[in-house]
């Protein structure tokens, strides 16, 4: 046991909830943002400004044409896979082949696609590990292993991990239809939360496929901590914490929260409040790429996602029923209201009164 141990060590193989659940996870949805969403991002552009260039069709391949955009959303599942592979320290000739196995198990792996993905990658990425460099025809040997145990793998476990991740996205997305106050506020704080832990939670609505009033509630809970934090640790951190925060993460306070948990109550508390009013109120969908439910501020993706799912919905979007709509005065109000005034507000107001409590004192959300 010891030698296989040692093994392991050498070969850099941690079986640990740290590398598969944060480190692989937070690297596969930036993966996703660098193929489909950035894709959908492109696509978009190019409809509302009438840009030629991102219009026209640049490849076709069986019968399918290709936009910029188009062609970078279709390399999703290689684009995961390959950033998995870069999280988990792979040998080159390991990362390279994962690009193969990335797009074997997006395509088994249907609507929950990138769960598949994930499961799948890390497999055949340890095990191209293992076997890397341990034979003089290396260069034969770990893709063959590589890629022959990914798409193995991938047969056999993508379709029914796709299928439960898929229901599993359903369920939720109707049960925000039947109770959207209840579940505005459990979808809303849960996903807020996730997006400020260390792991992702872009790739988390990207493999339950979370669009519709979901989605929304999903966005909400994500501005609610990203403009909370920016807003109440302003004192501390000034307009470059602010903007860091604001249009970057909240993840940043992670180690203020390890220390003082009790800053964290103000913005979670805003995403209960603001998922709510996202779902009952003014029924803010995010039609857009379910990875944009888990984006919140970040490079105002989750704005772009919900305007792209006004306009143009996404394939799992339109799966769900989705249509195409021109957004109204509401609307409009509706996305500002929720992604930055209200936020910008509530947040403010809880913590005042943790402060006068005691429970939050000033330097607790100093940025180092």
């Amino acid at each position: 046991m010891s030698k296989v141990k040692e093994f392991f060590k050498k070969k850099d193989v941690e079986i640990s909830l740290k590398r598969y659940g944060i480190d692989a996870l937070g690297a596969m949805a930036q993966g996703l943002f660098c193929s489909l969403l950035i894709g959908t991002i492109i696509d978009t552009f190019g409809k509302q400004f009438g840009i030629g260039f991102l219009m026209n069709t640049v490849a076709s391949v069986a019968g399918k044409d290709y936009t910029v955009g188009g062609v970078a959303s279709a390399m999703s599942g290689p684009a995961m896979a390959t950033a998995i592979g870069y999280a988990l320290k792979c040998p080159p000739l390991v990362l390279f082949s994962l690009i193969a196995v990335g797009f074997a198990s997006n395509a088994l792996g249907g609507a929950g696609g990138p769960l598949a993905v994930l499961f799948v990658a890390i497999i055949a990425a340890e095990c191209g590990k293992l076997i890397s460099k341990e034979t003089k025809v290396d260069i034969l040997v770990t893709p063959l292993v590589t890629i022959g145990v990914g798409i193995g793998v991938a047969a056999l476990i993508a379709p029914p991990i796709g299928s439960a991740a898929m229901w599993t996205g359903k369920l939720i997305m109707w049960a925000t239809e039947l109770q959207p106050f209840l579940m505005g506020i459990l979808v809303s704080v849960l996903v807020g939360m996730a997006l400020t832990l260390p792991i992702s939670s872009a790739a988390i609505c990207a493999a339950l496929g979370l669009t519709g009033l979901a989605g929304g509630a999903a966005v909400a809970g994500c501005c609610a901590q990203m403009i909370g934090f920016a807003v109440i640790s302003f004192k501390e951190n000034k307009w470059g914490g602010l903007v860091s925060q604001g249009i970057g993460t909240s993840m940043l306070q992670m180690g203020n929260i390890v220390k003082n948990p009790r800053i964290w109550i103000a913005p979670t508390l805003t995403s209960a409040i603001t998922g709510p009013i996202a779902t009952c109120l003014f029924k803010l969908r995010m039609n857009g790429a379910p990875v944009s439910s888990g984006m919140g501020t970040c490079g105002l993706v989750g704005q772009i996602g919900v305007f792209t799912g006004w306009t143009n919905p996404s394939e799992a979007a339109l799966a769900q029923g989705a249509e195409a709509i021109t957004p109204g005065a509401f609307d409009w109000a509706g996305l500002i209201l929720i992604s930055f005034v209200l936020p910008a507000v509530i947040a403010p107001l809880i913590n005042t009164g943790l402060k006068k409590i005691g429970w939050v004192k000033d330097g607790d959300m100093k940025l180092s």
